[in-house]
């Protein structure tokens, strides 16, 4: 374990960037808790990550439910005494234009792109209040500041969560840090949940040209590990090749 081994809890563990991060914290000598729906991938990940060395745990989350976030927060307390890092990955994107009125997948966007968010904030924030300190990393998207067709609602979910990382940052300067990561375009499964065949299409072709997961991964380790006086507050990763 590293001098400086960080509690670091990952929402959406279970495939992408929040894989990807994991992956990344667990082989710098942090322990990991893992969150995520899809359980039988949790084990198999958490299961990788220790045979390679790491300190891992894993538990089913769904962060629409404040009460299962509530849970998943206690659990890193359970399982390793504290927690240092909550990484708030989780996201959706189903992409349709406006006209196409899917208000089902608006509210499933809202639900788990704004509301996890703010579970997580709402159960973490007086568990790192009480231990003196702590990190919140909350995933956004190059959306978070550029709006494009179909993507609308997506967008607006993420500008929520600049907004909310910018006056978590404001509400917490002192002891406990904020980091807003936007990725450009990275490989991950987002995309597999658009139904929209115009949308799917188009998202095949601003795909081309993509991050691998690790490189989100790099800079979420990045941000964790500069000493407690150092707050890194936005950072902005796009492929080299995209002008997006």
């Amino acid at each position: 374990m590293t001098q400086h081994a960080k509690v670091v809890a990952i929402t959406g563990a279970s495939s992408g960037i929040g894989a990807a991060t994991a992956r990344r914290l667990a082989a710098d000598g942090h322990r990991v808790l893992l969150g995520a729906r899809r359980t039988g991938r949790l084990q198999r990940l958490a299961e990788e990550l220790t045979e390679q060395g790491g300190t891992v745990a894993f538990r089913r989350l769904n962060v629409t439910d404040a009460a299962d976030m509530r849970a998943f927060v206690d659990a890193a307390g359970i399982e390793f005494g504290r927690l240092d890092a909550l990484v708030s990955n989780a996201g959706v994107m189903p992409l349709s234009p406006l006209e196409a009125a899917r208000t089902d997948e608006w509210d499933r966007m809202i639900d788990v792109n704004v509301r996890g968010v703010l579970h997580g904030i709402a159960a973490a924030l007086p568990v790192m209040r009480a231990q003196g300190g702590g990190h919140f990393v909350q995933i956004a998207s190059v959306g978070a500041y550029e709006v494009s067709p179909t993507a609308a609602v997506y967008c607006a979910t993420k500008f929520a969560v600049r907004a909310l990382s910018e006056g978590l940052r404001q509400e917490s300067a002192g002891d406990i840090r904020v980091t807003l990561v936007s990725p450009g375009v990275t490989e991950s499964e987002l995309a597999d949940s658009i139904s929209d065949p115009a949308a799917r299409e188009a998202m095949k072709a601003y795909r081309a040209v993509a991050l691998p997961a690790s490189a989100i991964a790099d800079a979420i380790a990045y941000a964790l590990a500069q000493p407690p006086q150092v707050d890194v507050n936005e950072i902005v990763v796009r492929p080299s090749a995209s002008a997006q």
